[in-house]
């Protein structure tokens, strides 16, 4: 076992005029390191091309993930969907990618876009066999991966876009993966690498895109914790007990709230200062405290955070304003979407009265099920998520 693991990240963008995208991905991820990802591209557009799609994605992850042989996979969607009379076919073109223990890639690909491997943030080729499978044919490729390694597979509306009906011949799979290397960086994220390549997908198609388009990026790269307290016990005499084991964990420690701030200063016997600069003029100012990475204020900067969270896991939405942003709340949001892969949170329960005003919303004043939903929402984006109460 190593300490590397797979992430997970992609996005939509519908053909224009249509409620639902043709194209679906489905992506599981096992506590061994293993990873599935199936992009599947429903023939047509719309509903049908949707079921098509959302068919051949849910068949071939499950199979995939269960290790069942290729040529069975294949049969098993050939012979489930239905046949268009139009084209006389009965399928949805794919790129599915299976890794196991979060470094041996095997990548197969029927009639999409070719894969794009990055290696060190630049693209590098990859083998590629031709093998005949009910009379189609589909190219298998085994690779071995490395941390910070990416592989980007993509429908074919991102390499056909255009404005005016037109499609612009000059932008193809080679000046993708060059967009792709310009914008790398090794700490960005799978799904903001994503976002960033369907936004250019996106600007092309002038907002109006002529097919649906849908990029999914995984990225290998090795575990880091992420530690973040939120709250005072409930009894106080577990004071200098939580923060104790808080400030025993590895990895970069986040302290939400005001009270829980003075707690964690008298334990590290650390001056608490309070900054008065506004990144942001509704999530109010960190605190400096020698000892924490960050220092923030509590349910208002993490309702703020949670509805990134929230944002972040719709495919539809490409704009990530935290990932630049200054203010606490946006800090918090790279650490836990971006930085971690493991996330540990110290809950106090102790109740705080200013918390409980029945006109504020029931997330703002609820942070047991703030610190849920969040939970839930990061679990969803492939975080190991642990939650322990005081």
């Amino acid at each position: 076992m190593n300490d590397l693991c797979v992430e997970i990240g992609f996005v939509s963008l519908n053909k224009d005029g249509e409620q639902l995208c043709g194209d679906r991905v489905v992506a599981e991820q096992g506590e061994d390191g293993s990873a599935v990802a199936v992009l599947a591209d429903g023939m047509g557009s719309g509903v049908k091309a949707n079921i098509l799609a959302t068919l051949t994605a849910k068949i071939l992850s499950t199979m995939l993930a269960n290790s069942i042989a290729l040529d069975e996979c294949i049969a098993t969607v050939a012979a489930t969907l239905p046949i268009c009379r139009v084209r006389k076919a009965a399928y949805s073109t794919f790129t599915a990618a299976r890794i196991s223990n979060s470094t041996e890639a095997e990548i197969i690909q029927y009639d999409n876009p070719d894969a794009i491997y990055l290696k060190g943030g630049k693209p590098a080729e990859y083998p590629k066999t031709a093998i005949l499978i009910d009379d189609k044919t589909v190219y298998m490729s085994k690779l071995r991966l490395a941390d910070s390694d990416l592989l980007v597979i993509f429908s074919d509306g991102a390499i056909h876009t255009g404005m005016g009906g037109l499609v612009d011949e000059s932008w193809d799979r080679d000046s993708v993966a060059a967009f792709i290397a310009s914008v790398y960086a090794p700490d960005m994220s799978a799904k903001a690498c994503a976002a960033l390549l369907l936004n250019e997908c996106r600007r092309r198609y002038g907002g109006a895109a002529l097919d649906d388009t849908t990029v999914c990026v995984l990225k290998v790269r090795k575990r880091k914790q992420v530690n973040l307290v939120i709250g005072p016990p409930a009894n106080k005499e577990d004071d200098h007990k939580l923060m104790s084991l808080f400030f025993s964990k590895e990895g970069k420690s986040i302290v939400c709230g005001g009270t829980t701030a003075r707690i964690a200063a008298e334990y590290l016997g650390k001056e608490l200062k309070t900054k008065l600069e506004y990144a942001d003029e509704d999530i109010p100012p960190e605190f400096e405290l020698e000892g924490a990475d960050l220092v923030t204020e509590g349910v208002i900067t993490m309702n703020r955070v949670l509805k990134y969270a929230k944002e972040y896991l719709d495919e539809g939405v490409f704009s990530l304003p935290w990932r630049t942003a200054k203010d606490a709340a946006s800090k918090i949001s790279r650490l836990l979407f971006e930085e971690a892969t493991d996330i540990n949170f110290f809950v106090g329960e102790a109740v705080n009265p200013a918390h409980q005003n029945p006109s504020l919303p029931l997330a703002f004043r609820n942070k047991m099920r703030l610190i849920m939903e969040l939970s839930d929402c990061l679990k969803k984006m492939g975080k190991k998520i642990k939650v322990s109460y005081f």
